[in-house]
């Protein structure tokens, strides 16, 4: 962020996050994926309840990723059929926030807890490259069930069943951050993440500025913490806060114009709020120079 002083006035810039990271459940889609499986095996309330605990900050995630996996034991065929539920449940303004911020020149990327297969298509769904899309591998146990009766590679792919989990950064509390700096290798812009939940507000620490997100669960601690927190239902604002208010200018009279506006219209009605009084003060001092008359 950049203070430049002419004649004596503090004239405050707000920067273009070059490269946005999005969370993926409860941030981009309305649902978590691991409690989607456990209710289709009826372990639903076991699953939430070591979920709420990780994304708390109650519990470290690599001490619960296992075990609700475990719990589920799903098929392949179970864990595919995420991806039509994230579909099904998208947060809304995402899709048009992603398509704003690549029109506007900006790097998206999803990095997820998830598992991989559901993710990377949601994230492509999305607009995501698939090569900016990082989420959690398992491994399957091809001899489940009827597996010499199988011909074709779909239906041994539905009949597997969960073997294990590759544990590696984003089955761990403090991974994000790593997965983050990999990403971002040797490029230059400034970075944003935003996500709802513990492993994302500590990925914080690898980004220029940590957004929490509250329009699907609002996680006091996140809320307490994060730099920005978004309350609304949509990530409109995040457009406005990731390309910066003077980037209006840039999407007028294209598609990208109505949900920028949208994102303007929910801060001002305090959908965005800041732990940082100098943070809020630059975001508002650029804002104003956009909507006064």
């Amino acid at each position: 962020m950049q203070n430049n002083e002419q004649g004596g006035t503090v004239i405050m810039r707000w920067p273009h996050y070059k490269h946005v990271f999005f969370d993926c459940d409860s941030t981009l889609t309305t649902v978590e994926g691991i409690d989607i499986l456990a209710e289709t095996v009826g372990k639903k309330w076991r699953v939430e309840v070591l979920t709420k605990a990780a994304m708390d900050g109650q519990l470290d995630l690599e001490d619960v990723y296992g075990k609700r996996l475990q719990a589920v034991s799903a098929t392949r065929a179970q864990i595919r059929n995420i991806r039509r539920i994230y579909k099904q449940n998208i947060v809304e303004d995402a899709r048009e926030v992603i398509a704003a911020l690549q029109a506007l020149e900006h790097n998206v990327y999803i990095i997820s807890g998830g598992l991989a297969e559901p993710v990377a298509e949601f994230g492509i769904f999305l607009g995501v490259p698939r090569t900016q899309i990082r989420a959690v591998q398992v491994d399957y146990n091809q001899l489940e069930g009827d597996w010499w009766q199988r011909i074709t590679e779909d239906q041994e792919a539905g009949s597997a069943r969960y073997l294990t989990f590759i544990e590696g950064d984003l089955t761990a509390t403090n991974g994000k951050a790593n997965v983050v700096k990999e990403l971002l290798g040797e490029q230059s812009g400034r970075s944003l993440l935003i996500g709802d939940g513990n492993s994302d507000l500590r990925a914080g620490s690898a980004v220029d500025l940590f957004v929490g997100f509250g329009g699907v669960v609002s996680r006091p601690h996140v809320l307490e913490e994060a730099p920005a927190f978004i309350h609304s239902s949509s990530l409109a604002p995040l457009l406005v806060l990731a390309a910066g208010p003077a980037a209006y200018r840039l999407v007028k009279n294209t598609p990208h114009e109505a949900v920028f506006a949208r994102g303007i219209d929910m801060i001002q009605s305090g959908a965005i709020t800041f732990t940082n009084g100098r943070l809020q003060n630059k975001f508002h001092s650029a804002l104003a120079k956009v909507i006064q008359p």
